[in-house]
């Protein structure tokens, strides 16, 4: 009677030939699992070497270094905070950080506009639609120093173009380039010829917005403007918070541009305290002054306050960005 009344799962265990096909079942689809992961390994091993070689490691590093003398030339000493506490009492990191805020906010929104705009149109536009693409999308291809020598011809205060064509309609441009009310504007300007690469990411969003949605609009009597701004902008709100974001991260550590019109070897010609953007004051800090230590500290300044400016519009967009499979 007790054999019948046995629980059958104690007797399996019980079995020793069970206990063992059990084991050998788990070692072999341990060994199938690593076999499925070798290639994966080794197919992602270059950039996991290029990012722990070129990435990881320079970015702890330079978190040491933050905590140093350090001038390249002889070893770093050790001073713990006092690099932070400099930054405070630097009028130079002041400005540049100031210069570097009002640059984003009005390049940021000008830049997202530009691109939604260029994309409206393109979107469309029908069998014209890839010509104007790569027209838009060119300027991209231009090195970023050859655009901050651009912007010294386009932008002359005397005999540039935009002043000149300015002069076609009786309107008297300013001094782009000298005036400190203008060099920042002037620098936005200039931003604007890069759009290209956002104006694809949009237009690619634009042509996934389902057209029965603009029908059922268009039935309920919305207008153009209606449709766009209630239907076309909430369905591609990940796009244009994907652009937002990149862009703001790209404008708080702009450099070559400003650096090339501003900075370059013997430029004595230019006004450029305006133009003093962080990461300039950070790398001539660096490269021309060899505080490799106090540049560390500011590039980790930098980091904390894209990382904390990122979380913060993350956290916003919850709100405003509507993802396709969203329930709400």
């Amino acid at each position: 009677m007790a054999s019948q009344t046995q629980d059958p799962a104690l007797t399996r265990l019980a079995d020793p030939t069970v206990a063992d096909t059990d084991r050998s079942r788990r070692r072999r689809q341990q060994h199938y699992r690593w076999r499925e992961l070798r290639p994966a390994l080794l197919f992602l091993s270059p950039w996991l070497v290029g990012f722990t070689v070129f990435t990881a490691w320079p970015v702890l590093y330079s978190g040491y270094l933050s905590l140093t003398d350090y001038d390249v030339l002889t070893d770093a000493q050790w001073i713990g905070l006092d690099n932070y506490e400099r930054m405070l009492e630097d009028p130079k990191v002041r400005l540049s950080l100031w210069n570097t805020v009002v640059y984003t906010v009005i390049q940021v929104p000008a830049y997202v506009a530009v691109s939604l705009g260029l994309a409206l149109l393109l979107n469309r536009a029908k069998r014209a639609s890839g010509f104007f693409r790569t027209v838009f999308f060119l300027p991209n291809m231009t090195p970023p120093v050859a655009t901050g020598v651009l912007l010294l011809l386009l932008f002359n205060g005397q005999n540039g173009l935009v002043n000149t064509v300015l002069g076609w309609v009786g309107i008297e441009g300013p001094n782009w380039t000298t005036d400190p009310d203008w060099i920042k504007p002037g620098l936005v300007m200039m931003s604007l010829l890069s759009v290209g690469g956002s104006v694809i990411i949009l237009l690619a969003a634009l042509r996934n917005v389902p057209q029965e949605l603009h029908d059922a609009a268009r039935v309920d009597g919305a207008g153009s403007w209606r449709r766009t701004w209630h239907v076309t902008v909430p369905m591609i709100s990940g796009a244009l918070f994907f652009v937002f974001i990149v862009n703001t991260i790209a404008a708080l550590q702009s450099f070559t541009e400003a650096y090339t019109a501003f900075f370059g070897v013997g430029n004595t010609t230019y006004s450029n305290d305006a133009a003093l953007f962080y990461v300039i004051h950070l790398f001539r800090q660096a490269f021309e002054s060899l505080n490799m230590g106090y540049a560390s500290a500011m590039a980790w300044v930098l980091f904390v306050v894209i990382m904390v400016i990122t979380a913060i519009q993350v956290t916003v967009s919850r709100r405003f960005v509507f993802y396709e499979g969203d329930q709400r």
